[in-house]
């Protein structure tokens, strides 16, 4: 999703202020600490404590290799157990893990960052993504999955305003920054409620998501948003749902072919609907495919542009 882009350019910046914060050589532990306590934004912000720590991390974190990295920050995080460069590390092997499509990666590296700062919206919603896209009902821990999926992506939601800002970034960068991470916390709560199939509380998240989104719109939640005002006969809703799908989708992207269908799938099912008697509400469409095309597994996870 596009989404991504954003939030790891913030990544990217926050990676800056720690290096351009890390103690000098003749910074003691406690004056190091000691400025960490006056973060330049309201937010607090990574730090090392040592010159010896912050060259640890600067080394770790030049691996691009994403399993090499991890191995790297496993080693950094056993060494200096109380960093707060420890989920920086993680946060970034994660995006690493993101860009070559791995999932269970991205969500085990995740789990790292969330048990060492459970209020970062960033690696919350990642994880959230992460799993709510590549839960079937076939797995052994279908409902675990998708319960963390739910409580992550709500941690994102809850936690919005902790994410780690620079200085000297402008307020409406900051505010798209926030409304990505809303926009895929909200869709990832929609697609766990898919999967339950409660479609109403679904159909309720998405469209938060695209209101979120709605600067940058994503077709895949329109799309999804599709999908679950079929289920609940909402036809033309459906309808203009996919249309948008359609149109927001990149050309000959899978997300846009599985729009298509669906917007073929509505039309046919609309055109089938038998005329309403004199003075009656209209009939429901008849459903002779009750299988709309599933946005949820037949697309790929989030991926940065």
């Amino acid at each position: 999703m596009k989404t991504n882009l954003a939030i790891l350019t913030m990544l990217a910046a926050a990676t800056v202020v720690a290096a351009q914060s890390a103690p000098s050589k003749s910074q003691s532990p406690a004056q190091g600490a000691q400025t960490q306590t006056q973060p330049a934004t309201a937010t607090h912000q990574p730090q090392a404590k040592t010159k010896d720590e912050f060259d640890a991390y600067q080394a770790a974190a030049a691996e691009t290799d994403p399993a090499k990295l991890e191995a790297a920050a496993d080693a950094f995080a056993q060494k200096y157990p109380t960093s707060d460069l420890r989920a920086l590390l993680y946060v970034r092997d994660m995006s690493l893990y993101q860009q070559a499509n791995n999932s269970a990666k991205v969500i085990e590296v995740g789990r790292k960052a969330i048990v060492i700062d459970a209020t970062n919206p960033v690696p919350l919603v990642n994880t959230a993504s992460a799993l709510a896209e590549t839960t079937h009902d076939s797995d052994l821990d279908h409902d675990a999955r998708l319960n963390e999926a739910g409580k992550d992506a709500q941690g994102a939601i809850d936690n919005i305003n902790n994410l780690q800002v620079p200085p000297n970034v402008a307020a409406d960068r900051v505010a798209q920054v926030k409304a990505s991470i809303l926009s895929m916390a909200y869709d990832a709560l929609a697609v766990v409620e898919m999967n339950k199939k409660d479609y109403a509380a679904s159909e309720q998240n998405l469209l938060k998501a695209i209101d979120a989104s709605k600067n940058q719109p994503e077709g895949v939640i329109y799309l999804r948003l599709s999908v679950v005002q079929d289920n609940l006969k909402k036809y033309p809703e459906a309808l203009d749902s996919a249309t948008k799908a359609v149109q927001y989708s990149p050309d000959g992207s899978p997300e846009q072919n599985l729009a298509k269908q669906q917007l073929s799938r509505v039309q046919k099912l609309m055109m089938s609907a038998p005329a309403p008697a004199p003075g009656s509400s209209p009939s429901p469409a008849p459903s002779n495919n009750p299988n709309p095309p599933n946005p949820q597994t037949q697309t790929p996870p989030p991926q940065p542009h």
